[in-house]
């Protein structure tokens, strides 16, 4: 089952998405005006049995960002060993993740355009997958770990290369210009830790390859990753972690490979689907 939020007639519904079109569940449930509403309130399940043999309502639609109204996104940096290395800095794995926050509104959906602002045209892409946090918890073990995911999604992890290196400890303004990244197409349930343990994911930029790799070689398994980050917050329901990118970025070819107008850039993981964006310069 894939449930997305997307915009049909002028209105924002979510609701499950089918080959034939949309099905419509947000006017059925008032009570969780979001999607993210929804999963706050432990109702992710819920709306997915809901889902089952209703009509579709909607064959025309745009897709939005999975949550645009995701109050907590964390990102693991650097997480792949061949990540590591194209720093050539010598360094060996860390003994800590490095994380930083993004916000909704750097986020953009499915078929949507990435915006390359004027300032900067060093937009890069990254292709990850995302977790999204079903039930709360503080301090948990890798062995509870996959019990605290409610559902998977993909990113393209977008960054304007020049401005993460603005300041010494600071990537922040580099990850967070608007609509510069892109979450979706839709959240599937996670159900089986084989959609994590054995996923692959390939990045494609104009149909040419430029990530392939297995989550299974993070130097940070998601285990570790809801393990590290619940010893400092308490993980909330709805909240986002994105797990990292595998080696292959723009930035790592000589000369780069930024992305320009007019480039398709699809991200694919079996089992969950496949993001697809365009590029277009901010007007």
């Amino acid at each position: 089952m894939r449930i997305a939020t997307y915009r049909a007639k002028g209105q924002i519904f979510y609701g499950a998405i089918t080959d034939e079109g949309a099905i419509a569940l947000s006017p059925d449930f008032p009570q969780w005006p979001t999607l993210y509403d929804a999963i706050a309130a432990g109702g992710f399940e819920h709306l997915v049995k809901e889902a089952k043999d209703r009509a579709v309502t909607h064959t025309e639609f745009d897709y939005e960002m999975v949550m645009p109204n995701a109050p907590r996104i964390l990102c693991v940096g650097v997480n792949f060993p061949d990540r590591n290395a194209e720093y050539k800095d010598g360094s060996q794995q860390p003994k800590y993740m490095s994380l930083f926050p993004r916000f909704a509104s750097g986020f953009t959906g499915h078929k949507r355009p990435l915006i390359r602002p004027l300032e900067n045209h060093t937009l890069d892409y990254e292709g990850e997958v995302a977790i999204v946090i079903g039930k709360a918890g503080r301090r948990i073990p890798q062995e509870e770990a996959y019990d605290h995911i409610a559902a998977l999604t993909l990113c393209n992890e977008g960054t304007i290369r020049d401005w993460v290196r603005h300041a010494k400890f600071n990537v922040t303004q580099g990850k967070n210009w608007d609509k510069s990244g892109a979450i979706g197409p839709w959240l599937v349930p996670f159900t089986d830790a084989a959609q994590l343990d054995e996923a692959r994911i390939i990045t494609r930029v104009n149909g040419e390859v430029r990530q392939d790799d297995v989550l299974s070689r993070m130097m940070f398994p998601i285990r570790r990753e809801i393990e590290y980050i619940s010893t400092f917050m308490t993980l909330q329901p709805g909240d986002i972690i994105i797990t990292g990118t595998p080696t292959g970025a723009g930035a790592r070819f000589d000369p780069p490979k930024y992305l320009k107008p007019g480039d398709v850039v699809e991200i694919e993981v079996e089992g969950i689907g496949t993001l697809v964006n365009t590029v277009e310069d901010e007007q």
